[in-house]
């Protein structure tokens, strides 16, 4: 028998046990999972993908599942071999004529089937139609750009094989790419100077409290991509040529925006003893400093150039310019885009130097 004392005082002051009785329970399960997964194994198969001495976390881990996946933007890619002759005479005499100059020299079979391709890759029906049409005339400097990408770059686009890229690498089936981008200026109102472009979620920050205009810094205006100082006290100030900690910040955001454009970690392209040090990256990180050039001719060479053809619903919603890309604009979270799909061997139209 307890005290009367104990039971009057138990009974006038309640006490929930159901609370700290669904915490505990939650807890323990939580430490009986991490148990059974720690001795069994994890659940789920996985793929590492090594990029540097093992044991040095140099490794890219990713599921089996989602590596047998494949990207479902594939199966709308059309090939050469399936253009039927009705699609094929369904070009009409005017759109023949609309040739860009960089495909004069091909027959009018050969340009009827890249038209009915193009039509396809950008969703555009009538695309090459109409040459008064902006989506027309843009097509002619998009045919020079990508011929452009596939005769220099081939240090990124064909690192690892042929592969190329074509319309479709980009717009998959739409008239406007996905992973687009525009300037943004200042998106924090309550704050001046470097403050303002961060400490609020966007798409270009990828969602963090990260600077929003790295890509419009790096890929558009050729910043200097770099950290400042490794040593804790320093002689420099702020001035042209010296890394301050709001440089850091701004390639950070960089860095984590290629990351998810990749689906790849930072060990990727860099070693992890040293990041800081370009005598010790991986190979990947060449391929991707080459990407980085080749993103900033193309903003700048031309897609920004493009701006007046546009009509004003397709310029960007602050400064009114012209969409540009970035690296998820091709890749759309895969280390190659199209999972390392050959767009360019049937159309040597558009690759203008032949591979080996």
């Amino acid at each position: 028998m307890l005290p009367k004392w104990f039971n009057t005082w138990n009974r006038d002051n309640p006490t929930n046990i159901y609370g700290p009785a669904i915490l505990v329970g939650a807890a323990g399960l939580a430490v009986t999972v991490a148990a059974f997964v720690v001795v069994v194994g994890q659940p789920y198969a996985t793929d590492s993908l090594q990029t540097g001495p093992r044991g040095t976390g140099m490794s890219v881990p990713e599921f089996e599942s989602d590596l047998s996946e494949a990207d479902p933007t594939i199966a709308g890619y059309l090939t050469r071999a399936q253009i039927s002759d009705d699609a094929i005479a369904s070009i009409s005499d005017e759109a023949l004529q609309n040739v860009p100059p960089g495909l004069g020299d091909i027959s009018d079979e050969q340009y009827a089937e890249l038209v009915v391709a193009m039509r396809a890759w950008t969703g555009i029906p009538d695309l090459m139609e109409d040459p008064d049409n902006y989506q027309t005339q843009i097509a002619y400097t998009m045919v020079g750009m990508t011929q452009s990408v596939n005769e220099n770059w081939i240090g990124h686009v064909q690192s690892n094989a042929e592969v190329g890229v074509t319309c479709y690498t980009c717009h998959r089936g739409q008239p406007v790419p996905s992973e687009i981008w525009f300037r943004l200026g200042p998106v924090n109102e309550a704050a001046e100077g470097w403050a303002a472009v961060q400490n609020r979620v966007t798409t270009q920050s990828q969602y963090t409290s990260l600077p929003s205009d790295a890509l419009e810094e790096y890929l558009l205006n050729y910043g200097q991509i770099g950290v400042h100082d490794l040593e804790s006290h320093v002689a420099e100030y702020p001035s042209e040529g010296i890394q301050t900690w709001q440089d850091a910040e701004r390639t950070y955001s960089l860095m984590n925006y290629v990351s998810n454009s990749l689906g790849v970690n930072c060990v990727f392209c860099h070693n992890s003893r040293a990041f800081y040090d370009p005598a010790q990256v991986t190979p990947q990180w060449a391929t991707e400093m080459l990407g980085i050039s080749m993103v900033q001719e193309i903003n700048n060479d031309w897609l920004v150039p493009l701006e007046g053809l546009y009509p004003p619903e397709r310029l960007g919603p602050v400064f009114a310019d012209a969409p540009k890309a970035a690296c998820k604009t091709c890749h759309k979270g895969y280390q190659q885009p199209l999972q390392g799909l050959n767009v360019i061997g049937e159309w040597p139209e558009l690759a203008l130097v032949e591979s080996d």
